[in-house]
């Protein structure tokens, strides 16, 4: 294969590495989504800790904190700032350029969750380094089935992050998305769990990927514990939102 130069195309690997790069730059160059993905849950984190809203719930307020706002985290840059990023490339034509480069759909959308591995690598090491100064201690055997569950769950919130952007217009993208970030955010247990929300929200909290991934991770990083119904319903979410964004995403 030859690039649109003429010169050969580098190998695809090559290629998904660059795009990755690519996006995950610009993720952090934008004002915006850097308020997004870093200063809202760290001012969400310190908001927690020196209020009594998780009294009682653990043996600190920042053990019980950290792991909602670290799902926050994946949230943030998998879902509202992928969608809105993705769905204005979409209007702009430059999905529909990039997918027939040598970089095609596949190595597109390969990119696209390696820059949101990227960054939530640099949200959790930032998130930790601040939790770690407020007296964070979690569990030492909850590290790996939490970082399991955060990558899981920031692959299914990619997931419906490019359903939403590559289904509606920009302008929806960008509301639905906010939207959703705040009311997932406030009622769908990722942040503040399902036990402190109104009855109602509890009978379906645990349901949501919000509520799933941040039960999930409470429960590895306090307990050290894998939760299996977290797991499912994350994976659940992953095929339903990944099939129907391949089949009904629009590249232009």
């Amino acid at each position: 294969m030859t690039s649109t130069l003429g010169g050969p195309a580098a190998p695809l690997l090559r290629r998904i590495v660059l795009q990755g790069k690519y996006e995950a730059v610009t993720m952090l160059r934008n004002g915006e989504q850097l308020i997004l993905a870093v200063v809202l849950p760290l001012l969400a984190l310190v908001g927690l800790t020196v209020t009594p809203l998780l009294d009682g719930m653990g043996d600190s307020r920042v053990n019980v904190a950290v792991p909602g706002i670290l799902a926050l985290c994946a949230m943030s840059t998998a879902f509202t700032g992928q969608g809105i990023s993705t769905g204005f490339d979409r209007r702009y034509g430059v999905l529909r350029f990039l997918s027939t480069t040598p970089l095609g759909r596949t190595g597109l959308i390969a990119g696209k969750i390696l820059a949101v591995l990227a960054v939530l690598a640099l949200q959790v090491l930032v998130v930790s380094a601040v939790a770690f100064s407020l007296g964070w201690r979690p569990d030492a055997s909850g590290w790996v089935p939490g970082l399991s569950l955060l990558v899981l769950g920031a692959a299914a919130f990619t997931a419906l992050g490019l359903l939403v952007a590559g289904t509606v217009r920009p302008e929806a993208t960008l509301a639905i998305t906010n939207l959703l970030w705040i009311l997932l955010g406030a009622l769908g247990g990722i942040v503040i769990p399902a036990e402190r929300l109104p009855r109602l929200a509890q009978d379906v909290v645990h349901l949501l990927p919000s509520g799933a991934l941040g039960q999930g991770l409470r429960d590895a990083f306090l307990l050290g514990a894998v939760n299996g119904d977290a797991l499912l319903v994350l994976l659940l979410w992953l095929v339903l939102a990944g099939a129907a964004a391949i089949r009904w995403f629009k590249w232009n």
